[in-house]
């Protein structure tokens, strides 16, 4: 087995595509419609699906926004440079929400942002 992708539903896609695209530098892997259900998928990755896990972004035709709830936590990426990631984030438009510094209670170099939904991305500093 292996984690294919997680699915975040999205208030506005073109917004969330742009988000994960433009400032995450993911690539848009693949789109469809469904026009009798009424919603919109766009895949987005670092990689082709084959190879790594992706997100898929669902936006409900007519739904701007959800509650996240409390269940949720966040979605990490591996960085070279959590500090500087969070200062390209930030210059592209990107919302920090915690700036790069240890995590609490140990050494790992870690730092939030939150994409268009307030969904939080954690950004992990590799270990060299």
């Amino acid at each position: 087995m292996r984690l294919l992708h997680t699915m975040l539903r999205v208030g506005d896609l073109q917004r969330s595509i742009d988000f994960y695209t433009r400032i995450l530098g993911m690539k848009v892997l693949r789109q469809s419609e469904n026009t009798e259900y009424k919603y919109t998928l766009a895949f987005v990755g670092y990689s082709d699906e084959s190879e790594n896990s992706v997100l898929e972004l669902t936006y409900n035709w007519g739904v701007d926004k959800y509650d996240l709830g409390s269940a949720y936590g966040h979605i990490a990426l591996e960085v070279d440079d959590a500090a500087a990631a969070c200062n390209r984030i930030r210059e592209a438009g990107g919302k920090v929400s915690r700036e790069a510094g240890p995590v609490k209670g140990g050494t790992t170099v870690i730092a939030f942002v939150e994409d268009p939904d307030w969904y939080k991305v954690e950004l992990i500093e590799k270990h060299s």
